[in-house]
């Protein structure tokens, strides 16, 4: 057994309130080692996307415990789960959730300044040099195509060298062609850097690469599969 970086014991989350509260976690018990990927599958509403943001810090669990790298996020208050997911965890969104008006460049090196991290912009180049992009440094987000915007926000997750790297639908907003190269750089970057990968996805052929598939249904984890073969990331040229 490796050393466990993710660890959820009886995690409850209920969102809403009244009329509208929906149970989204039911008492999920689950744990992934350090340098794992894991792809996290169901149907919609199963729960599978809030339990991805309690491992990001982005929920707060009702009760239960959630531990990442050994520290207890439920027993944090919003800044330390702030500043711990700051130094720890990298997030990939569907939507790419860049910032318009600035440079591919400034995108991935802001959160580095507002971190108080030296040399960002030498990091964020050599980070947006390693998913391809050292030509498109000055473009704004609305010049670069959905796979470069994503690549960008990928750059922008792994600059400052988390142990842990969450996607959310990574490829669910490109096609297919494009999303099978994104698909490549993250489990060579995960490879490449010995990071553990957890990801939500709709996509089977996706999912079937993870070492470890978690099956949720109805907020409750229905069983876990290792796929009988997986496709180790290939590495895309620049």
């Amino acid at each position: 057994m490796g050393e466990t970086i993710i660890e959820l014991k009886k995690a409850d989350l209920t969102l809403g309130s009244g009329a509208a509260s929906v149970h989204v976690l039911k008492q999920v018990d689950l744990s992934i080692e350090a340098g794992e990927s894991v792809g996290i599958v169901g149907p919609s509403g199963s729960g599978k996307s809030t339990l991805l943001m309690v491992m990001a810090g982005l929920e707060r669990l009702d009760r239960g415990e959630i531990h990442i790298a050994g520290a207890a996020l439920h027993r944090m208050s919003e800044d330390q789960v702030a500043d711990f997911r700051g130094r720890n965890v990298g997030i990939v969104f569907q939507s790419f959730h860049l910032i318009p008006n600035m440079t591919a460049l400034e995108n991935v090196a802001v959160p580095l300044e507002l971190a108080n991290v030296r040399d960002a912009f030498a990091i964020a180049r050599r980070e947006l040099e390693a998913v391809g992009l050292g030509e498109r440094l000055s473009h704004h987000p609305g010049q670069l195509s959905g796979g470069e915007q994503q690549r960008v926000a990928i750059a922008r997750a792994l600059a400052p060298q988390p142990r842990l790297l969450i996607a959310d639908e990574p490829t669910g907003n490109l096609d297919a062609d494009t999303g099978r190269q994104i698909s490549d750089l993250l489990f060579a970057e995960q490879a490449r850097r010995g990071m553990t990968l957890v990801l939500v996805t709709h996509d089977a052929a996706l999912a079937a690469r993870c070492r470890r598939q978690v099956h949720m249904r109805s907020g409750e984890i229905a069983g876990e599969a290792e796929p009988a073969a997986s496709t180790p990331g290939k590495r895309v040229p620049a």
